[in-house]
């Protein structure tokens, strides 16, 4: 078998994949996604210009931070094309993430520290826990069901 040659200006799957790192079922599920393209050769076979391995490591990094593959999508839209994306398209695209994550830690580090008042409880109904019960209504009538009817 011969050595994939990396001077190429088009990649196969398998060559896209072993590049990558990333699986080819992986690679087909973000083409059907509209992340990435290919053309078809007369064999029907995928051709990937090599500036798609850019875009595959943008869509690994984005997913490992929750970024939904919709946002994914639309910022690979703004990409241009025909041409390798440069350092600025990549800085401008991760400013825009930059404040989304920022935010999502925030919340994250609020639930957190409010997580560990319910811990210390252990039953989650205490009338301090935010978690469990937000807006506790029928708790300021008192403990026990409120919501059955008497006999």
């Amino acid at each position: 078998m011969d050595q994939p040659r990396w001077d190429r200006d088009e990649l196969t799957v398998g060559e896209l994949a072993a590049r990558s790192g990333v699986a080819v079922s992986a690679l087909h599920f973000y083409e059907r996604q509209n992340l990435i393209s290919s053309r078809r050769t007369s064999g029907n076979q995928r051709r990937y210009r090599r500036d798609t391995l850019r875009r595959v490591a943008l869509i690994r990094v984005a997913q490992r931070v929750g970024i939904p593959l919709a946002d994914v999508r639309a910022a690979l839209a703004e990409l241009p094309d025909g041409r390798a994306p440069t350092r600025l398209d990549w800085q401008r695209l991760s400013a825009r993430w930059r404040a989304e994550l920022d935010q999502r830690i925030q919340h994250l580090q609020q639930l957190r520290n409010d997580f560990t008042d319910c811990i210390g409880c252990g039953c989650l109904s205490i009338d301090r826990c935010a978690l469990a019960n937000p807006y506790d209504e029928l708790g300021k009538h008192g403990p026990g069901p409120r919501r059955l009817l008497e006999p």
